[in-house]
Formats: structure tokens, C-alpha cells, sequence
């Protein structure tokens, strides 16, 4: 007799449970090689898990579509920031402004490179650093630095922070869904293992054949072990 392997993928589960639920209608319950109970356990539980793996799929797909446009966004921001940081340091080589300019921001005077920009965290603090350094020293009687100005500069920084915020909402929401479903998993496996079980033992009398045949009708999935397999083919 071959082996019997339980479902291992959330839609290999789903089809499990439905072939099973398929048998309840189909059959009257004296008849079905299952309990009352365990059709009532996967009529209530099924519709609940089919709709958390939709919504996590939903929420993943729109994830991963939102992340092309929020790495676009990211990308911009970080350039416009950096483009600003430079031209503000040519104006102090070119004599325009002095070194004394770039504590506005929180660099050091003497520090003329742009600064670490590559995480989420510190395009955030410079950003906000940089653009109400800017302001400030505008409102002080400062020369505004152009070409980026700080007012495109902010635009581009809010557009991320914008961006940044609805993409920590999705992850969490994909973040939830997937927790869900682990324990939701962990209800379905053990349905389906009694719910096999019980199949199992309802026809555990008959011949081999007939018995996997029977079982197979309710869903149940065996493979044969190389030795059983090669035998068959001999046979």
C-alpha cells in the first residue's frame, strides 16, 4: 500500500477540504466515510480560510505592485537631496556662501560630502534637516540655494514620507495576514488529518486497491515508495 503525504501548500489544503465538503452534499451522512462533526468543523472553517488566504493574496499583489512606484519615489527624494547638499557646497568653494552655512543643516563646516542617504532612516533625518536648515537661514535674510530649491526639495521629501507611511500600512497588512494564516494553517492541517483518518479507518477492511480508490474519492493523495513503484511497473 502506498504512503498517504497531507497537503503542504495552502491551495493543496483548500482543494482537500473542498473535495471533502463536495462528498457531505453529495452523500447522506450514514453513507459518508467521515463524521457529522468533522463535516460541521470544515462547513464552518473553509469559507474563513479561503477568505484570509484571499486577502492576504490581494494584499500581498498590492504590495508588491505599490513597491515599483514607492522605490521610484524613494530614488527621487534621495537625489533631490543630494543634488541640493552639492550645489549648497559649490557655493561655499565658489566664495558665495560661507563654511559656516553648513551647520544650518547639521554638517560640519569643514565637511564638504554628502551624507549616508542609503536607509529610509537617513533620508529622514537629513531631509528634515536639510529643509528646515534651509528655511531657517531664508528666514535669517539667507540667499535661497536654487537649482534644486528647497521648496522642490520638501515636495519630493513629503511625496516619500507620503509614500514610506502607505507602504509601512501595507506591509503590516500583509505582515497580519500572514500570522493569521499560520495559525489558520495549523487548524486546517489538523481537520485534515482527522478528516483522513477517519476515511482511512471507514475503509481500513477492504482490499488495497479498492481501499486507496476509495480514499482517493475523498481527496485523500498517496504516493508509491520507489520499491512499491517498481513492482508495479513489473507486475
Amino acid at each position: 500500500m502506498p504512503y498517504r503525504r497531507l497537503p503542504n501548500t495552502d491551495t493543496a489544503r483548500i482543494k482537500a477540504m473542498r473535495i471533502a465538503l463536495e462528498k457531505g452534499k453529495e452523500l447522506p451522512p450514514h453513507k459518508l466515510a467521515f463524521s457529522s462533526k468533522t463535516i460541521v468543523r470544515l462547513q464552518k472553517f473553509l469559507p474563513q480560510f479561503e477568505y484570509s488566504i484571499k486577502l492576504y493574496r490581494q494584499s500581498l499583489s498590492s504590495q508588491n505592485k505599490k513597491s515599483k512606484d514607492y522605490n521610484e519615489i524613494l530614488r527621487k527624494a534621495r537625489i533631490y537631496l543630494t543634488h541640493f547638499i552639492r550645489v549648497m557646497n559649490m557655493a561655499i568653494f565658489r566664495g558665495d556662501l560661507p563654511a559656516e552655512t553648513r551647520a544650518h543643516y547639521g554638517l560640519a563646516e569643514d565637511e564638504s560630502t554628502v551624507p549616508s542617504l542609503n536607509t529610509e532612516n537617513e533620508l529622514i533625518s537629513w531631509g528634515k534637516r536639510i529643509i528646515e536648515g534651509e528655511e531657517f537661514r531664508i528666514r535669517k535674510g539667507g540667499s535661497p540655494i536654487t537649482n534644486p530649491t528647497i521648496a522642490v526639495v520638501k515636495v519630493r521629501f513629503e511625496n516619500f514620507i507620503e509614500a514610506l507611511n502607505y507602504h509601512s500600512i501595507l506591509a503590516k497588512k500583509t505582515c497580519d495576514y500572514t500570522e493569521k494564516n499560520s495559525s489558520m494553517r495549523k487548524e486546517a492541517d489538523d481537520i485534515i488529518l482527522q478528516l483522513w483518518n477517519e476515511v482511512e479507518t471507514a475503509h481500513t477492511t477492504l482490499p488495497d486497491e479498492r481501499k486507496k480508490l476509495l480514499n482517493e474519492d475523498y481527496g485523500l493523495i498517496y504516493f508509491y515508495r520507489k520499491s512499491e513503484l517498481n513492482n508495479t511497473v513489473a507486475s
